[in-house]
């Protein structure tokens, strides 16, 4: 029987197999997503180069075409025109057909365009790297040299490994199912707290509400593989991180807020957000379930309802479901108010042309709402904005 190079227990293959894969992981999170896609850190040509030498092996992928398409889903998330949201194109297709999604948006000239700018585009890369069968061509004969009729099999679950756990999972289950940290204006989840399978992609909802970060884990619990290549790289000299989350900081609770309130406010807005919404589900809740007993919120999943007014997920109803909301609304004082003290404290950070000046008066306003409101858990969450500091 031919063998191959490297004769091993069966447990060995699958360590072997285990080993490789993550690699690729470790390159298409590191090299692709972090490096390449958002900037967030600086990468020596050392490693540069063997993760775009290892993903022409492995996967086939094209640096521009992968850096542009994942670009586009951040602009466009959960719409339309988004390349794979299982918001809008179903849990199932994304899961089990993400390859393909990805696959024909590649093919789309006018995203490679706009969204593939600052990629590679060196000797290299236009006459080897885009060249996807033959890289991986060459991983089937390395494979096969190494580990005889054994790296067949070794070899299918290379190529299967992004499709899936990328492709599928991230982009699939990333987008509907999962806990949340921060309340984004997307449907991002963190799959699980530990991101080691994925290379640290499990912590998705993260990534999405700092999208520059190149740590994507947040909490003192999560971890975040990934990152730990990158510090590691880094302390070798071979990267530089530019970006990571910020974490907020509280002083005294300033009786006028001033600039440096507002700074701190905006730079922390999506933890801002997230209190926010933690701080009014109690009264949503109380005010939902009167309403549930006086028949008045129709046909309403309580549940879904509470969801809706807490976090501005209305914006996804059909028009028919979003005026059925309304007439919902115009029958709580206390819920309408939740919802309109939400967007106009969204608006504060919102891009629009307003001055710092105009800016600080809208939070002044908000914040003397939120005092005269009558509300409890509005006055004490405005005393948490008056306490931001920078």
């Amino acid at each position: 029987m031919i063998s191959g190079l490297f004769d091993l227990p069966w447990w060995g293959y699958v360590l072997v197999a285990l080993v490789l894969t993550h690699i690729t992981i470790a390159s298409v999170t590191i090299f692709l997503h972090r490096h390449q896609a958002h900037r967030a850190l600086d990468l020596h040509p050392i490693p540069s180069h063997f993760f775009r030498l290892w993903l022409w092996l492995t996967t086939g992928m094209e640096t521009k075409a992968w850096a542009a398409i994942h670009r586009k889903h951040h602009a466009k998330c959960e719409t339309e025109e988004d390349p794979h949201s299982p918001q809008t194109r179903g849990i199932r297709k994304v899961m089990w057909e993400g390859a393909e999604l990805y696959r024909a948006e590649a093919k789309n000239a006018e995203t490679l365009a706009r969204y593939g700018h600052g990629t590679p585009d060196d000797w290299l890369e236009r006459n080897v790297y885009r060249r996807s069968t033959l890289g991986v061509s060459i991983m089937l004969i390395i494979d096969l040299i190494a580990f005889g009729p054994i790296g067949l099999t070794i070899w299918a679950v290379q190529m299967v490994w992004i499709p899936f756990w990328a492709a599928g999972v991230v982009n699939g289950l990333g987008h509907y199912w999962g806990y949340r940290n921060f309340d984004c204006t997307d449907a991002s989840t963190n799959l699980v707290p530990w991101g080691l399978i994925i290379g640290g992609e499990e912590l998705h909802n993260n990534h999405h509400s700092f999208a520059t970060s190149a740590r994507f884990s947040a909490r003192w619990y999560e971890l975040d593989i990934g990152w730990v290549y990158i510090r590691t790289l880094e302390r070798l000299g071979l990267a530089k991180v530019k970006k990571v989350i910020p974490t907020p900081k509280f002083g005294e609770a300033k009786l006028i807020p001033d600039l440096e309130t507002l700074q701190a406010v905006i730079t922390h807005r999506y933890d801002v957000m997230t209190h926010y919404v933690a701080s009014l589900k109690r009264i949503c809740g109380e005010e939902i379930d009167k309403l549930m007993k006086s028949h008045h919120a129709g046909s309403f999943d309580a549940k879904a309802l509470k969801r809706w007014v807490l976090s501005g997920e209305e914006r996804h109803l059909a028009e028919g479901q979003k005026q059925q909301l309304q007439v919902v609304m115009k029958d709580s004082i206390a819920l309408s108010l939740v919802v309109s003290m939400r967007e106009e404290l969204s608006a504060i950070w919102a891009r629009s042309t307003a001055t710092h000046e105009q800016l600080l008066k809208q939070l002044h306003d908000w914040i003397a709402r939120a005092e005269e409101s009558g509300i409890q858990q509005l006055q004490e969450f405005s005393m948490r904005l008056r306490r931001y500091a920078a």
